[in-house]
């Protein structure tokens, strides 16, 4: 899979209140903020994700590259809604962030959410889409919100100067019933790493009625069920492995300590065979013995009493 550092920009200017979307544009942002966290870091456990804000007085870098998700949440829920949005300006930084990852062979990726007007023209634009382009980022717009023709527009113009091999996407979501999240994994901006949608449409989730997660339960939204059915699966399959291995018979294994019988206990006139071992002759003597004594007492008995007639 992709290894990949992406940096996601989010939109917490004053449109970002806005509730025509489920359950408003800011929370809408926030789930979607999490599938794509666990989008990248399934895809392969060595990519990395940061976060940054684009609202209020300027943008701010919340999160640096890191495969740690709980520093992800913790960002989301400091962020403020204030202001308004510096479109241009958040690219830039994203664009440093990510030139100051640790691992090189990362490829490069910014994904901006965008839900207020642009304040940007499009000749500024389109020279930040070719420098981006020549640092060879890839850009991932997702459109929502206020989609006025003038704003998508700017964003067409900028995908059309910054596509390149790796790929760069515009993925423009109208308000609807759905959440943004189920809207968005159908785009090529997550369809490319795999990730299933969440109401079970593709065949692995309509043949296991989960989805296409694992167990049938999104990880990413009860992490804790996950990895409690994870073990589970792994401890009954150890236990059927035990199992297994204590039906299989025993291979060449040598029976120590046990003396092997080569000779019959009782030879052919049925007495005791010298290969009986010596605790059976000394048994055998010992009878004899207490035998001869019983009769030669009850012999002497015997002979008292005809002394006494």
């Amino acid at each position: 899979m992709v290894l990949e550092a992406t940096m996601i920009v989010v939109d917490n200017s004053e449109s970002s209140r806005n509730g025509d979307y489920v359950p408003s544009r800011w929370e809408a942002q926030s789930d979607a903020v999490n599938l794509i966290f666990s989008a990248k870091t399934q895809a392969n456990p060595e990519s990395s994700v940061g976060l940054m804000s684009m609202g209020g007085k300027g943008p701010e870098v919340l999160v640096t590259l890191t495969t740690d998700f709980g520093k992800v949440l913790d960002g989301i829920h400091r962020t403020k809604i204030r202001g308004s949005t510096h479109l241009a300006t958040g690219i830039q930084i994203a664009g440093l962030a990510l030139k100051h990852r640790q691992n090189k062979s990362q490829r490069q990726r910014i994904i901006v959410f965008t839900c207020s007007p642009i304040a940007e023209s499009e000749a500024q634009l389109v020279k930040l889409a070719k420098r981006m382009k020549k640092n060879n980022i890839s850009i991932d717009f997702i459109a929502f919100g206020d989609l006025e023709p003038e704003n998508t527009k700017k964003l067409e113009v900028f995908n059309e100067n910054i596509k390149g091999g790796d790929g760069s996407h515009l993925a423009v979501i109208p308000p609807g019933p759905s959440l943004l999240s189920d809207t968005l994994v159908t785009t090529p901006i997550l369809s490319a790493d795999g990730v299933a949608p969440r109401g079970g449409t593709d065949e692995a989730g309509a043949d296991g009625g989960g989805g296409g997660f694992e167990f049938g339960v999104d990880p990413s939204t009860d992490p804790e069920l996950a990895i409690a059915l994870r073990m589970s699966m792994e401890e009954e399959k150890a236990r059927q492995e035990r199992e297994d291995k204590a039906k299989e018979p025993p291979k060449g294994e040598s029976l120590e300590g046990i003396p092997e019988e080569n000779q019959p206990l009782l030879d052919r006139q049925g007495e005791a065979s010298a290969s009986g071992g010596d605790k059976m002759d000394e048994d055998v003597k010992e009878s004899n013995e207490e035998a001869k004594e019983g009769e030669k007492k009850d012999g002497d008995g015997d002979a008292d009493k005809m002394d006494t007639a």
